[in-house]
């Protein structure tokens, strides 16, 4: 893990490196605010140790650059105590805040349950994108399943790659062209007639009246969509 300082207080600057160092962090060492956006910019970062009062650019404004294009654990180190400046601190981004003179192993525990609940939420995020759901019906892109009311649906590789491009994108109408480019990934042949098999055999699996399909709707003369407003997406 890649912990970011930005303290212009050498002797804590150093002291928090050496710590941190020790528990097994890599860590960016920065004297400014200037000096830690040029981190954040070019450097993977996990967590960063936030100083507010500091030379060129201080932590709260800091705080607001890095809240632009990052989402990671950000802690506030500062000798100012004030409510106000924690509420301050708090409402533009910051996960936690330490008054100097602060305990050594307070600041490493903190460290740790920030990085652990970044984790979490990271790993959440992802099992979350790993599926998609509309209504009763839910693709699982991990396990390659299709499930209807919980039930699997049983369909062969390229129902299944056909349907699962419809999910990802809903709403979009794509021709019977695109989407045997997409499915077949072949630029040269194109079978109409496969599409509209392979359209009809998902319909008999997942609609409940294939005739009147409420999830992959007919765009006459053009090709197929996925109606998105056939339920609820999560």
């Amino acid at each position: 893990m890649n912990i970011l300082i930005a303290e212009d207080e050498k002797d804590i600057r150093n002291l928090l490196k050496l710590e941190l160092e020790q528990e097994g962090y890599y860590v960016f060492a920065t004297k400014d605010g200037i000096e830690a956006l040029g981190v954040i910019q070019t450097q993977t970062v996990d967590l960063a140790i936030l100083d507010v009062m500091m030379p060129r650019l201080d932590g709260f404004n800091l705080l607001r650059k890095i809240r632009k294009a990052s989402k990671i654990p950000v802690i506030f180190l500062t000798a100012k105590g004030d409510d106000m400046d924690k509420i301050l601190g708090l409402g533009i981004g910051a996960d936690d805040y330490l008054v100097k003179p602060f305990s050594m192993a307070e600041l490493i525990a903190r460290v740790s349950a920030q990085l652990r609940r970044s984790s979490e939420y990271s790993s959440n995020n992802q099992k979350e994108l790993s599926k998609i759901e509309y209504g009763s019906l839910c693709l699982n892109k991990d396990a390659c399943c299709v499930y209807i009311d919980d039930l699997i649906v049983e369909l062969n590789a390229k129902e299944y790659m056909l349907l699962k491009y419809l999910m990802e994108n809903p709403e979009r109408v794509f021709s019977k062209k695109q989407l045997y480019k997409a499915v077949w990934e072949d630029e040269f042949y194109y079978d109409n007639n496969t599409i509209m098999v392979h359209i009809s055999h998902i319909r008999n699996k997942i609609e409940s009246d294939p005739k009147n399909p409420i999830y992959i709707k007919t765009i006459r003369g053009i090709g197929y969509k996925f109606n998105k407003r056939s339920g609820t997406h999560l």
